[in-house]
């Protein structure tokens, strides 16, 4: 059996995350999966779902003053975790920069 990568990409709030996944390929289409909690159950019921037999889980989100706490659970997990530097997240010229309720960069058309 082919292990299939899911690329899960989480837009990490205060009390929120939001969820999108994308599998492997060029052609896969980006789902949005909605919003969970920002606690451990809730993450730890976000990855038992989206995992499975023959399934890699990366996650990736971006870096901000709600920590690396995330991260930590994700890793006991099991699961890959990558936490990205704002200033590495490619902008297009003429767009703002706000900050959300963390604290962290969020770009405004």
């Amino acid at each position: 059996m082919a292990q299939v990568t899911k690329y899960i990409g989480l837009d990490v709030h205060k009390d929120t995350i939001a969820v999108a996944v994308a599998e492997d390929g060029r052609d896969r289409e980006v789902r949005f999966q909605g919003t969970v909690p920002n606690t451990p159950d809730a993450l730890r019921r976000l990855v038992a779902r989206l995992a499975g037999a023959g399934v890699k889980l990366v996650l990736c989100y971006e870096a901000g003053s709600c920590g690396l706490g995330i991260q930590r659970q994700l890793a006991r997990l099991g699961a890959e975790c990558l936490v990205i530097a704002p200033s590495s997240m490619p902008r297009r010229p003429g767009d703002r920069v706000k900050t959300d309720l963390c604290g962290r960069p969020t770009v405004v058309k």
